[in-house]
């Protein structure tokens, strides 16, 4: 039997979904879709399934960050992707270690669930824009999360656009915003001397919990896999459609998607 070739590692540091939609559950099976060896650094854990979540407990900082260390200790890391990370101290203490890794590093700044939970504390969302964001190679907000973190209404094409650019500001490499008008999803990239806008056709259905997570995760294998960003960013969005088209129904709320694609 020849030997096996060695698959990138990819990193997640989120919260636990135990319904396995979402969350780091969501990430590490995403990472193995793409070919990746995914590892995981537990934030916080929730109680919830597709229907809301009933509870949220951030794991003590000192516990947080001997995980992180477990693993880039031992393991040669070419992307991180972070999701869910629940208040200042975490965002802080994880800016701090992820400011000195080579790594890719995709920032996800989770705030509010599918359902309209809140998954981080009022304190917090100075610590990403101030933080957490300078140290990534790409953020990718939700409408709502760019308009908590720009400042700014996002209610057309062109205010999208004025967004991405006071995101970029804060010093990460590059924004991806995810947002829809009516019945078209528009996603702008923006890079330091260029962007992009991707259009789909909105797919109107419930199955979308932990549609963020899967894409940002999607983006981070390519990149642990050598790929550009724009290549990786068109290649997952395209992916995360097919996810919502075929998504399996389960559950009675917000289903997973089908991530066995």
């Amino acid at each position: 039997m020849s030997e096996a070739t060695q698959s990138p590692v990819a990193l997640t540091i989120a919260g636990s979904d135990p319904s396995g939609g979402a969350g780091l559950q969501a990430d590490l099976k995403t990472f193995h879709r793409w070919g990746c060896y995914g590892a995981s650094v537990v934030t916080l854990l929730t109680v919830q399934n597709t229907l809301g979540v009933l509870a949220v407990e951030s794991m003590p900082v000192e516990l947080v960050l001997a995980q992180y260390r477990a693993v880039t200790d031992d393991f040669t890391v070419d992307a991180i992707k972070t999701g869910a990370l629940g208040n200042a101290d975490l965002i802080t203490a994880i800016s701090t270690e992820l400011a000195t890794q080579n790594a890719s590093v995709i920032v996800d700044p989770v705030m509010i669930s599918k359902h309209g939970d809140r998954l981080i504390e009022d304190d917090a969302v100075a610590a990403l824009r101030e933080q957490l964001i300078p140290t990534a190679t790409l953020i990718t907000p939700n409408r709502f999360e760019a308009e908590t973190l720009s400042g700014i209404k996002i209610d057309s094409p062109k205010s999208l656009l004025r967004a991405a650019n006071l995101l970029m500001a804060l010093g990460t490499d590059a924004v991806l915003i995810k947002a829809h008008f009516e019945d078209q999803n528009r996603n702008l990239l923006m890079l330091e001397n260029d962007h992009i806008t991707f259009q789909s056709p909105r797919i109107k259905t419930q199955s979308t919990h932990g549609s963020g997570c899967v894409l940002s995760a999607a983006i981070a294998a390519q990149l642990a896999h050598g790929s550009g960003l724009k290549q990786a960013v068109s290649d997952s969005l395209q992916w995360l459609q097919r996810t919502i088209a075929t998504a399996p129904r389960i559950g009675r709320g917000f289903g997973p998607l089908n991530l066995l694609d």
